[in-house]
C-alpha cells in the first residue's frame, strides 16, 4: 500500500484514500492569498531598496560634512588652547569677540567684494569664450585645450608664478612695461593695498574662467539646433538669437556656475595668501585668510572656529535664497507659458 501523501488530487479517490471535501475547498482559497502576499512583500522590499542603496552614501556624507561642522560648533563655544586642547565652556564669548574685532568687519566686506567681483567677472568673460569655442572652426580642439589647460595647474603654483611676475623690483611685468616705455619706474603691484587687492581679484577671475567655460560649454552643447534653424527662417539676427534663445535656455547652467563659483571663490585661500598673506597691514585679508592667521599664528582656535561657522552660515543662506529665487522664477515662467498657451 502506498502512503497517503501520494493521493492523486484533493477530493478524489486515490492510492492513499479520499481527501475530505472541506480540505479540498480550503486549499484553492489559500493559493490566491499566497499570491497576493508575495507581490506586497516584493513591493515593500523594492520600496526600501533605494534607501538601502543610499544609506552608505548618506553615512559617508554625515561623517565628512556633519562631523566637522559639529566639531567646529563644539570648539566655537569653548575656550581652546593654542595646542588644540579644549578647556572651559566659553558660551558666546568667541562670537562676541568677532563683533568687537576691528579686523573682522573689513575682512567680511572684502570677502563679499572679492566673491562678487570674481564670480561676475568670470561669468562675463567665460560666456563669450564658451560661445566662440562652441562654434565649429579649424583648431577648435587645440583652442579648447589651451583654455582648459590652466585648470590643471594648482592655484598655489599659479599664485607663486604671478607673485614672481609682479615683483616690484625684478618682476617680468615691470620689466616689460619699462621696455615698452609705458612706465618710467617700477610699480609695487603688491605693496599698495588697493592695487594689490585689485590685482588679486583679476587673477582670481582668470583662474575661474576654465571651470566656468566648461560648465557653459556643456550647456551650449545640449541646446537643440532646430530652434536656431527656425529662428534663421524667421529672420532673427545673431543678437536676437542669443538674447531670446541661447540665454534663456542657458539659465540652468548659469545658475550652476554661479552657485559653484560662489562656494569656491568665497572659500578661496591660495591666491591671496601666497601673493600677499593678507597684507600689507591686513588690508587684503578675506575671511579665510584672517581665519588662518587667528588659528595658526595667534592660536585663537575658538575664535577661528566661530569664523568658520559664520562662513558656513553665510554660504548656506546664500544658496537657499538663490535656489528659492530661481524656483520662483521658473514657476512664474511656467505659469506665463501656460497662460499664453491658453490664450492661443
Amino acid at each position: 500500500m502506498r502512503p497517503a501523501c501520494l493521493a492523486r488530487a484533493p477530493g478524489m479517490q486515490g492510492w492513499g484514500g479520499t481527501v475530505p471535501a472541506s480540505d479540498s475547498a480550503a486549499l484553492p482559497a489559500m493559493a490566491p492569498a499566497r499570491r497576493r502576499s508575495a507581490p506586497l512583500l516584493a513591493r515593500a522590499m523594492r520600496g526600501g531598496t533605494p534607501l538601502l542603496l543610499l544609506l552608505p552614501g548618506l553615512l559617508l556624507t554625515g561623517i565628512i560634512i556633519l562631523y566637522p561642522i559639529a566639531d567646529l560648533g563644539w570648539t566655537a563655544f569653548h575656550e581652546v588652547s593654542r595646542f588644540g586642547k579644549v578647556l572651559d565652556t566659553a558660551g558666546l564669548i568667541n562670537f562676541r569677540g568677532l563683533l568687537n574685532d576691528p579686523l573682522f568687519a573689513p575682512a567680511l566686506w572684502r570677502t563679499l567684494i572679492w566673491t562678487v567681483a570674481v564670480v561676475g567677472g568670470a561669468l562675463l568673460l567665460s560666456l563669450p569664450v564658451a560661445l566662440i569655442l562652441n562654434d565649429d572652426f579649424i583648431g577648435r580642439g587645440l583652442a579648447r585645450t589651451i583654455v582648459m589647460l590652466p585648470w590643471a595647474v594648482s592655484l598655489t603654483m599659479t599664485a607663486v608664478v604671478w607673485r614672481w611676475g609682479l615683483n616690484g623690483r625684478g618682476g617680468l611685468l615691470n620689466a616689460s612695461l619699462m621696455e615698452l616705455g609705458i612706465i618710467s619706474q617700477p610699480i609695487e603691484w603688491l605693496g599698495q593695498p588697493v592695487l594689490a587687492f585689485a590685482v588679486e581679484t583679476a587673477i582670481g577671475i582668470l583662474v575661474s574662467i576654465p571651470f566656468t567655460t566648461t560648465i557653459l560649454l556643456g550647456g551650449l552643447a545640449s541646446l537643440p539646433g532646430d530652434i536656431y534653424e527656425a529662428g534663421m527662417l524667421d529672420g532673427t539676427t545673431p543678437w536676437q538669437s542669443f538674447r531670446h534663445l541661447t540665454l534663456p535656455l542657458l539659465k540652468p547652467f548659469l545658475n550652476i556656475a554661479i552657485v559653484l563659483n560662489v562656494i569656491y571663490v568665497f572659500n578661496s585661500f591660495p591666491i591671496i595668501w601666497v601673493m600677499t598673506e593678507g597684507g600689507p597691514a591686513d588690508e587684503t585679508d578675506i575671511l579665510v585668510t584672517y581665519l588662518y592667521k587667528l588659528a595658526f599664528r595667534f592660536g585663537q582656535l575658538g575664535k577661528a572656529s566661530a569664523i568658520s561657522l559664520a562662513m558656513f552660515a553665510i554660504l548656506l543662506v546664500f544658496t537657499l535664497i538663490y535656489v528659492r529665487l530661481r524656483m520662483r522664477e521658473e514657476l512664474a515662467t511656467k505659469q506665463e507659458g501656460a497662460a499664453n498657451a491658453a490664450e492661443n
